[in-house]
């Protein structure tokens, strides 16, 4: 087995250099690194993870809760953080929190408190003051994706104000007909995102003195099949159809235009669709959406938990958590409404 000793050697370093270079931590300069990098690579050199632990009393591994594994937003999350964490020589280790008690209870009374991290994550959580409390006494870097959480470092995005900058574009496009694909109560939980992306859309419509009507609402559950059967139930409505829908998530409005197009409505000319997300399918069905950039919520906190395990040096800007940026992403499914 290669030893640090012989990367030093070729490398023309000290064994002190090697193991900045390799771990991430303290400065080395750029000559120096991409030296050792190559000695390393030459001779096939792997950091032990067990001795690199004992020499930092790091486990080099974060610890990520999330609701779902098997949702696209979720993953796109989980992606971006995996990806920066990686870049940084650190694992990660996946609690998936149910809503299970006993099984949540578990997460934080046993597998967190083993001190087999070196820092937690939490994607889109709403955390009980208990649970925020334990977290809280495991003395560990914790950073919180979606709070607001008083108690704990948290990136946020605005939910409110992003269902208004999809709901008043297509208001600003004539459309006055608009419907909401939102969702059922099972699925109102952690911060209660449908709940406030349909207070943005109903806010913007008040704006613009428009009555709110409960009919041209239908809960789904954040899928595609979700979507496609609200948009079934809103198209096919007496009195008149929308000449809009606004979807609380991108994978509900792919739903609405594939509905649409069963029908036999046109998108955009008979039908303009809204979501909110950023897809990675939303280039292909050309959909206009309120882009929160899921793959950089991640990296981005990521760069937090890493900063605060280990800091920059004195003359890199901090990184600041706190609002999480989003973007307005005009395409082919929406259009101004026809005189």
């Amino acid at each position: 087995m290669v030893s640090i000793d012989e990367v030093a050697r070729q490398a023309g370093v000290s064994t002190a250099t090697v193991s900045r270079a390799l771990s991430g931590r303290g400065h080395v300069s750029a000559g120096a690194k991409a030296k050792v990098e190559a000695a390393a690579k030459s001779l096939g050199y792997v950091v032990s993870a067990s001795a690199s632990s004992l020499a930092s009393g790091r486990m080099r591994n974060i610890g990520v809760l999330v609701p779902f594994l098997d949702r696209w937003f979720f993953s796109t999350v989980l992606s971006g953080i995996a990806s920066a964490l990686m870049r940084r020589g650190y694992d990660i280790t996946l609690y998936s929190l149910t809503a299970d008690r006993a099984e949540r209870r578990d997460i934080f009374d046993t597998f967190l408190r083993r001190q087999r991290v070196d820092g937690v994550i939490a994607i889109s959580l709403e955390l009980g003051e208990d649970e925020t409390e334990r977290l809280v006494a495991l003395d560990l870097p914790v950073i919180a994706i979606g709070g607001p959480n008083p108690r704990l470092t948290t990136l946020t995005v605005d939910d409110v104000a992003v269902a208004r900058l999809a709901t008043e574009h297509l208001l600003a496009l004539g459309h006055r007909e608009i419907a909401h694909i939102g969702a059922s109560p099972e699925f109102d939980i952690d911060f209660h995102i449908p709940t406030q992306r349909r207070q943005g859309f109903e806010q913007a419509l008040a704006d613009a003195g428009i009555t709110v009507r409960p009919s041209l609402f239908e809960p789904a559950d954040f899928t595609i099949e979700g979507g496609f059967r609200a948009a079934k139930q809103l198209l096919g409505k007496p009195g008149g159809r929308p000449t809009a829908i606004f979807a609380a998530s991108d994978e509900m409005a792919i739903g609405a235009l594939l509905a649409a197009r069963e029908l036999g409505y046109r998108v955009p000319e008979d039908l303009s669709v809204i979501g909110i997300d950023g897809h990675e399918l939303g280039e292909f069905f050309r959909l206009t959406t309120v882009d929160q950039f899921p793959l950089g919520q991640g990296e981005r906190a990521a760069d937090a938990i890493l900063e605060a395990l280990e800091p920059a040096d004195s003359d890199a800007p901090p990184h600041r958590p706190g609002e999480l940026p989003y973007e307005l992403i005009v395409r082919a499914s929406t259009a101004r409404l026809p005189s």
